[in-house]
């Protein structure tokens, strides 16, 4: 009920809820004080002189407004440089065209010999399949390190 109590006082409520609150300010002491106290402060505004702006008000207030900084938009430097809109999304377009383009391998086996390019891929797949066991083969590890050549040969020359 204390959310409606400017509302009544103001005569903004509905006629339903007009009536509902004044059977809840004859039921209630305390509502019914604090609409008396707001009616009392209201009247005490209204005896208040009513003042009026200075004619110059206007043209001062204009002049402060104006004189903020205006903020100015992360869009606003496309619009003064257009050039450079166009730059940015001609990369952009170009970038992605690149990036997204699938290679043709057909294509560069082709240019490359054709046949013979294809058939050379062929022969070397069994030695790229056992790439993995020569990778970590025991045997070599077996094998002594190298020896440093000596250099005491080209230093007395």
């Amino acid at each position: 009920m204390e959310t409606r109590l400017l509302g009544y006082i103001d005569g903004r409520l509905k006629d339903g809820e007009q009536r509902e609150m004044e059977k809840h300010l004859a039921a209630c002491p305390t509502c019914a004080v604090r609409v008396n106290e707001f009616r009392s402060v209201g009247s005490l505004l209204d005896e208040l002189p009513m003042i009026e702006p200075s004619s110059a008000f206007d043209v001062r207030l204009q002049a402060r407004i104006a004189a903020e900084p205006v903020k100015q938009s992360w869009w606003s430097w496309f619009g003064a440089a257009p050039r450079v809109l166009v730059a940015a999304s001609m990369l952009l377009v170009a970038t992605v065209w690149v990036g997204h383009r699938p290679l043709d391998r057909v294509d560069i086996a082709n240019a490359n010999g054709g046949e013979e390019t294809q058939a050379m891929q062929d022969q070397d797949l069994p030695v790229l399949e056992n790439y993995d066991v020569l990778a970590s083969f025991e045997p070599l590890t077996e094998l002594p390190q190298a020896v440093p050549a000596d250099d005491s040969t080209d230093q007395e020359m």
